[in-house]
């Protein structure tokens, strides 16, 4: 009966000391402070700085254009588009978005294939590198 019990024991022990270990490792997980997803944060960056840069500054190249915001839509995927400045409901010319926990920011739409999409993609990845600058804003 002993032995049984010693067993039972040492499984219970065993037992025990997985769950420590499994609670262990799962403090050791990275938490983003804000609660912000990766994609969020790259986006409000992002964001900021094309408003910033190509509307706020009423840069001619984008007077076209207005920004339509949708950094907290419920769909998971923070993005801003370009849409027609006469047109706010009309199709988007331009899709800005990162998808999921990544920091990795999407550009897409028919403007990328106009003289304009190199600017935007410049524009884009310094801003991406964390480097607010306008740049080649007029």
């Amino acid at each position: 009966m002993t032995k049984s019990l010693s067993l039972a024991g040492a499984a219970a022990l065993g037992f025990a000391a997985l769950a420590l270990a499994a609670c262990q490792s799962k403090s050791n997980t990275t938490v983003t402070p804000s609660g912000k997803s990766a994609s969020l944060r790259a986006m409000e960056q992002v964001a900021i700085a094309a408003h910033k840069c190509w509307i706020a500054s009423k840069d001619p190249a984008f007077k076209p254009y207005q920004m339509a915001n949708e950094l907290n839509n419920f769909g998971g995927t923070p993005r801003f588009l370009l849409v027609p400045a006469k047109h706010y409901g009309g199709k988007p010319l331009l899709v800005v978005q990162a998808t999921g926990n990544s920091s990795r920011v999407e550009v897409f739409g028919p403007l990328m294939a106009e003289p304009l999409g190199a600017r935007i993609g410049a524009d884009i990845a310094r801003w991406q590198a964390g480097n607010a600058e306008c740049g080649a804003a007029a």
